[in-house]
């Protein structure tokens, strides 16, 4: 059931949300009122799932494929959306792709996959939703960046580098949009337990866990209570701000 309707009247779409991080906001802004845009580019299965929780929850969502990465088909899909439902009051810019390697043995297909998607991807969906957000004269814009962006990770220039790029596009964009009432911030998680971490050797693990000050990894939750926050009205006067939720890993 909706627990309170924060997001009432709104309408949000997350990319990449057919699992993890993006799943979970996405199931969290329905779940405060919000009709929520499933995109995805992988699996419709899995995003169909991910529209099928949230109308189990009580909440109202449908799925919708595109390559973020690709500006036409990003236009495409905004404009399609905008003459279908009328509006997009929020963006999650959280779609995002992985090709880690040492730079020594990094290719440049590796380097241009992760800035196409990670980086341009929000830029595609930003560039083409602007104006609409403009026009309505307030909105609100959230970029997925990570710890990477903020400190940098070794074996991981190409991933650090679209994330990096994610923070500055944040800040530029809060000050070119904040006239408009649009206020756009991004969150920089941190480790995260995902698939991707249950399989991590238990030594890295526990190493990790070491070294972030509240000695445990992070959930999919904790990022997408953020995501509420910045896309609820109670944060009316933050913008161009990189929320890191870490566990106090970058202090």
């Amino acid at each position: 059931m909706i627990q309170n309707f924060i997001l009432e009247g709104k309408t949000a779409l997350v990319t990449g949300a057919g699992r993890g991080i993006g799943k979970a906001i996405a199931k969290k802004l329905a779940l405060y009122g919000a009709f929520v845009i499933v995109n995805y580019n992988g699996s419709r299965e899995k995003a169909e799932e991910a529209v099928l929780e949230i109308k189990n929850q009580g909440g109202n969502a449908i799925a919708i494929g595109c390559d973020v990465a690709d500006f036409e088909a990003s236009k495409a899909m905004v404009e399609q959306l905008i003459s279908t439902y009328g509006k997009i009051d929020i963006l999650v810019n959280n779609a995002g792709i992985t090709r880690d390697n040492l730079i020594a043995r990094m290719t440049e297909q590796e380097f241009d996959e992760v800035i196409s998607t990670n980086l341009k991807g929000a830029f595609n969906l930003t560039r083409h939703l602007s104006k609409y957000l403009i026009k309505n004269r307030g909105g609100r814009i959230i970029n997925i960046s990570s710890v990477s962006g903020v400190s940098g990770n070794a074996g991981q220039a190409n991933y650090s580098a679209s994330k990096a790029g994610l923070i500055g596009l944040t800040k530029s964009l809060a000050k070119e949009l904040a006239a408009r009432n649009i206020c756009v911030n991004a969150i920089a998680p941190g480790f995260i337990e995902t698939d991707m971490t249950k399989k991590m050797d238990e030594r890295v693990a526990e190493n990790i866990v070491n070294a972030i000050p509240l000695k445990r990894m992070g959930n999919t939750e904790d990022i997408a209570n953020a995501a509420l926050f910045l896309a609820s009205d109670l944060s009316g006067y933050i913008t161009g701000q990189i929320l890191c939720v870490d566990g106090g890993m970058t202090i």
